[in-house]
């Protein structure tokens, strides 16, 4: 532990000695950036963006918090399984390696609920406007002139207005909006247009008052399903930390003296380490569920 101590304050007089004058932190999370940039997906890049725009995005204290946070549980943790400080240290470096990815599925969670909020807005709306207008077109119109809509949805609106015109069609800018967006909702509004449209419907108020009880109760049921999980996520994490934390009901039950004595037969290391490796693997499934699929049917 010391060791560990000493190389930490080593590696502090350097930066210092190196970057006097500057604030450390910002140096560290400006290096992390340019890193970021060059080797992030570009993916990443887009969700992160939109978190940043919707004022969801974690800052630089956060980031830092969340390193100190999961570093120091894995150097704990890891010592605790091996008392030895190399392995604890390597150990850390993983879990710290991992935050980005963390970060990315965070994001991609803001993200997704953002979409879905505008596909909602953007469903809703549409419906409300061809109820006056008779007229899909002109109802994306509408709806686009509102102001109501944010990019990338609003930029497809544009693009799907654009390829009605130049088609003289609304077929291909309905597929085209179909395979962007793959709701349900997104799909039976289109589809429903397409019968009015083709077929000449005298009568869609019933049609239309249908779809939006279809989009209030998929709406309701996504939000509900939100809350749902935002519950067993934390209840989860628990879960998962305490798995860690058996390896002190071992040593409680065989004796400290006994289980170090243990740790020369690499079997038992080796049991250990996979402990270990499941663990983290169930717990990374497990926020990768949290965070993927919102508002999907």
């Amino acid at each position: 532990m010391v060791l560990f101590l000493l190389l930490i304050i080593a590696v502090g007089i350097l930066l210092y000695r190196n970057y006097k004058g500057q604030n450390i932190s910002k140096y560290i999370s400006e290096q992390v950036q340019v890193i970021y940039d060059k080797f992030a997906p570009y993916s990443f890049k887009v969700v992160r963006e939109k978190a940043k725009d919707l004022g969801q995005e974690y800052t630089a204290r956060q980031y830092i918090v969340q390193i100190v946070i999961m570093g120091g549980f894995a150097g704990i943790v890891t010592y605790l399984y091996f008392y030895n400080l190399i392995v604890s240290l390597i150990y850390v470096l993983i879990a710290i390696g991992f935050i980005p990815y963390l970060s990315f599925l965070r994001c991609k969670r803001v993200y997704s609920e953002f979409i879905f909020e505008q596909i909602q807005v953007y469903t809703t709306n549409v419906i409300m406007e061809f109820a006056t207008t008779q007229s899909f077109v002109k109802s994306l119109e509408g709806v686009r002139d509102s102001g109501i809509l944010e990019d990338p949805v609003l930029a497809d609106v544009n693009h799907i207005i654009d390829m009605a015109y130049e088609d003289g069609s609304i077929d291909n800018a309905i597929a085209y909006m179909d395979n962007k967006y793959p709701y349900y909702i997104v799909k039976n509004m289109h589809q429903l247009f397409l019968q009015i449209t083709k077929e000449g419907a005298k009568d869609t108020g019933e049609s239309l008052e249908n779809m939006q009880l279809d989009i209030d109760t998929l709406v309701e049921s996504v939000y509900r399903d939100r809350m749902d999980r935002a519950t067993f996520h934390k209840k989860f994490l628990q879960y998962g930390i305490m798995l860690y934390l058996l390896v002190m009901l071992i040593q409680y039950m065989l004796g400290n003296e006994s289980y170090i004595a243990l740790l020369d037969n690499i079997i038992v290391q080796l049991i250990l380490h996979g402990i270990i490796i499941f663990n983290s693997y169930f717990l990374l499934k497990g926020e990768k569920y949290y965070n993927e699929n919102v508002g999907v049917e």
